[in-house]
């Protein structure tokens, strides 16, 4: 299991966001050498823990529990067949795209260090938006995407250092429930029954998520 790419995003004027500052960071290229991670902060302060990378949204992006993306090449190969298009590493907005890691079977609170310094602890699946249909420019993307499953999971940074192409991954700690990133996704999206049963893995879901299960527990039981 290693890391292939290290991507980042410089923010850019974009059609296709409803950021209020008409900006976003989810064109991200492959980056050469060594790249800082730390933790940014609470969400909604509008920092990536990923240095260089731009957050033109904090609504939904960047923030402590949302400080680093990761994305499989696995998938984006999958995608590649099913698009008829080259995917680079990056092209699906991530900022880790890996090789040989399970990251829609990652458990929600899963840890990962990321070669000699780094540990990223695994917050939620990636809930797609226009902007990043726009930025593909699929049509019906955001619906296409959802129903596939394969998300891509949102970490936050446990231990910050330097990380780079190549690092390997070593899982170091799985919790004690059987929410992965894609469960929790699907229970977001298009089985929200499922909610109240991701609620086990409460202490290390992403905050917007989380609200989300608590909420729907509320109204509906469970």
């Amino acid at each position: 299991m290693e890391i292939l790419s290290v991507n980042v995003g410089r923010l850019r004027a974009v059609e296709h966001t409803s950021a209020a500052t008409g900006l976003s960071g989810v064109d991200k290229r492959p980056v050469p050498g060594p790249v800082r991670v730390f933790a940014p902060g609470p969400s909604g302060a509008g920092a990536s823990g990923v240095e260089g990378d731009g957050i033109g949204d904090p609504r939904f992006h960047g923030g402590g529990d949302r400080a680093v993306t990761a994305y499989a090449r696995e998938d984006l190969d999958h995608w590649e067949r099913e698009l008829g298009r080259t995917l680079a590493g990056g092209a699906f907005g991530e900022n880790l795209t890996t090789k040989g890691v399970d990251v829609n079977g990652a458990l929600v609170g899963e840890r990962w260090r990321i070669g000699p310094e780094v540990v990223l602890e695994v917050t939620g699946g990636r809930v797609p938006c226009n902007t990043f249909q726009g930025h593909l420019g699929e049509k019906g993307w955001v619906r296409r995407f959802t129903r596939a499953g394969q998300p891509g999971a949102l970490l936050r940074v446990i231990e910050p250092g330097t990380l780079r192409a190549g690092d390997p991954v070593r899982v170091v700690h799985r919790p004690d429930h059987d929410i992965t990133v894609a469960l929790l996704f699907r229970a977001a999206t298009l089985e929200r029954e499922l909610l109240p049963r991701t609620l086990v893995a409460a202490p290390w879901m992403e905050s917007s998520l989380l609200s989300v299960a608590r909420e729907y527990a509320e109204k509906h039981g469970g």
